[in-house]
């Protein structure tokens, strides 16, 4: 009852566009329709499906068993931290750049195949993915899922799985900090926004935990600050900043020097500090900008101009299958997001009955961003210019012009008081603070992997926080430094980034499967989603690496990360596979 009473206000709300927009004929064409369907299938998807996980196979929702945030606190990053606030760093962790880029690059072969997987892929794979992650890193003491997989599996596949995190991770640190970067020097108005939310947010921690004062009202005044900084850069030229070259680096290399180096800052501070209030806070203006986008789309109500199945990609597209799951990732299922949830959420989470809300909402959250970044190039354009995007390869290239001018045409047309300079100017910052929180949480996941690999290798360095601060921070320098052709390294691999983050949600869902085998529980809720992401992550990697030997001169930089991958995808899974008919079963 409370769905079809969803759908109908959801249905009354678009509706309401003064008659322009008809409704009653040929809703199927209009953007707002579908997003309806979307939504009221998450709600469906949270309530019914989510609580049968909760109640009878993760049993969380009524487990009161301390916490590691409790029994291990260390004030760094064991800290037991209240379930909004909680939230709020979750969803802006996982919800990076990487859902928009990956979503509307997938709409090359139509926006219908990218709904359908990001609806589904949401509610079957992913947030049970994220939120089983969670629960499993709890239950062993928060430690890591290559640690759990060290103790379930075994110490080899422990070693290969840390390794696979730690190539993983350094990959996204070089990328967001790249994608930043640029953002920053194409959008100068952008800047003070962006970078007004650091002070804000130690003011924020320091008022929330030293003085033991409420954070709402000040998370919403901190938010009014930022969104009022955002309307007064766009509209004074003199708030808009732009870095000059400096010794030789072009603008954008200085800002990644820039964004590293407080990336090792912030990994090094207690999560109370900083990355706690300023994850809290962006959340708040990620809701907000995400809610624009929802509310432009449903007032002006933009036709669907992208076809809903291009038969025709072009060639640099690549078969739709397996490359539409590979290229949407993390909109749908993300490997990633089993690194946040175990290696800082799972810290921090004061209670096993919040995981249901943090580990598969926020991934809700994110299936409606991916939702949102598809639209706004399937319904932004006019047919000719959506033709002239994707026909020739382009916005499969460089995805994020598209999802910007995209949306941004979507705001200018829904809300007549706001200019396409401001409207840029809000999608650049919301892109930024989805960005940059991964980027924090990142280099610290990084911080923590190492140190487990110091463990394991008996390297005591490594397990100093200093010393791998410095190195989760500044080794991704290397792959943003740009060769004799202007293409850095990490712009070269980046095609196996999709095929490393389905591999490693697949082997996270494998470790979960043997978990549940241990704990007696059904197997085919984690098991048939890990087989299905092993098919597609396996065929990905050898759809690459046939590309690859097919042309004139193979790119080894694609060659080689594909082909290490593929060896790594099939070992772990031998080994996971092994295990798990090794695995004791209760009954």
């Amino acid at each position: 009852m409370r769905a079809l009473r969803l759908l109908r206000l959801l249905r009354l709300a678009v509706a309401v566009r003064g008659g322009s927009r008809p409704y009653s004929t040929a809703m199927h064409r209009y953007a707002a329709f579908w997003l309806v369907i979307a939504l009221v299938i998450f709600v469906l998807g949270y309530r019914y499906y989510a609580g049968f996980l909760a109640r009878r196979i993760f049993e969380s929702d009524e487990d009161d068993t301390p916490t590691p945030a409790v029994t291990m606190e260390d004030g760094v990053d064991y800290v037991p931290t209240n379930r909004h606030v909680l939230l709020g760093h979750h969803f802006t962790s996982i919800a990076g750049a990487a859902p928009i880029v990956g979503t509307a690059a997938a709409c090359v072969y139509g926006w219908m195949p990218a709904v359908i997987w990001i609806v589904i892929g949401v509610v079957l794979l992913g947030a049970m993915h994220d939120y089983a992650a969670l629960v499993m890193s709890v239950r062993f003491q928060g430690k890591s899922v290559g640690d759990v997989a060290g103790e379930l599996l075994g110490e080899r596949p422990r070693t290969l799985f840390l390794c696979l995190i730690v190539i993983l991770t350094w990959l996204v640190l070089a990328a967001f900090a790249s994608i930043i970067a640029t953002l920053f020097h194409a959008n100068p108005a952008s800047v003070v926004p962006i970078n007004i939310e650091i002070p804000v947010a130690l003011a924020v921690g320091w008022w929330y935990y030293r003085r033991k004062g409420g954070i709402l009202v000040p998370s919403l005044i901190a938010l009014g600050i930022m969104w009022g900084s955002v309307f007064v850069s766009a509209q004074n030229e003199s708030w808009q900043f732009t870095m000059p070259a400096v010794a030789g680096f072009s603008p954008v290399q200085v800002w990644v020097v820039l964004l590293l180096a407080y990336s090792f800052v912030t990994c090094m501070l207690p999560v109370w500090v900083l990355l706690q209030p300023r994850d809290f806070i962006n959340s708040h203006q990620l809701f907000v900008g995400l809610g624009a986008i929802y509310l432009a789309i449903f007032i002006a109500n933009p036709e669907l101009t992208a076809p809903a199945v291009n038969m025709t990609p072009p060639e640099v597209a690549g078969p739709v299958f397996p490359l539409l799951f590979v290229t949407i990732a993390c909109g749908a299922i993300s490997g990633f997001h089993a690194l946040v949830a175990s290696g800082t959420t799972s810290k921090q989470i004061r209670s096993l009955r919040d995981a249901k809300p943090i580990g598969y909402g926020s991934m809700i959250g994110e299936g409606c961003l991916a939702l949102a970044a598809t639209m706004a190039v399937a319904a932004g354009f006019s047919a000719a210019d959506w033709h002239a995007l994707y026909d020739t390869g382009d916005a499969v290239r460089k995805p994020l012009g598209p999802f910007v001018a995209g949306t941004a045409n979507l705001l200018e047309n829904a809300f007549s008081g706001i200019s396409h300079d401001v409207a840029k100017t809000i999608v650049a910052v919301i892109v930024i603070s989805f960005a940059a929180t991964t980027l924090d949480t990142a280099c610290r996941i990084q911080r923590l992997c190492l140190g487990e690999l110091g463990r394991a290798w008996n390297v005591k360095p490594l397990s100093n926080r200093y010393v791998a601060s410095a190195i989760a921070a500044f080794t991704p320098l290397f792959l943003v430094v740009e060769s004799g052709d202007g293409v850095s390294m990490w712009r070269r691999i980046w095609p196996v980034f999709g095929s490393s983050n389905q591999l490693l949600a697949a082997l996270t869902l494998l470790v979960v499967t043997v978990w549940l085998k241990r704990r007696g529980k059904p197997l085919w809720f984690t098991g048939i989603p890990a087989i299905f992401l092993s098919a597609v992550t396996i065929s990905g990697l050898i759809t690459l690496i046939r590309a690859q030997l097919t042309r004139d001169t193979a790119q080894m930089a694609v060659l080689v990360p594909a082909a290490l991958l593929l060896l790594l995808a099939l070992a772990i899974i031998a080994e996971g596979v092994a295990a798990l008919r090794r695995a004791p079963d209760p009954s």
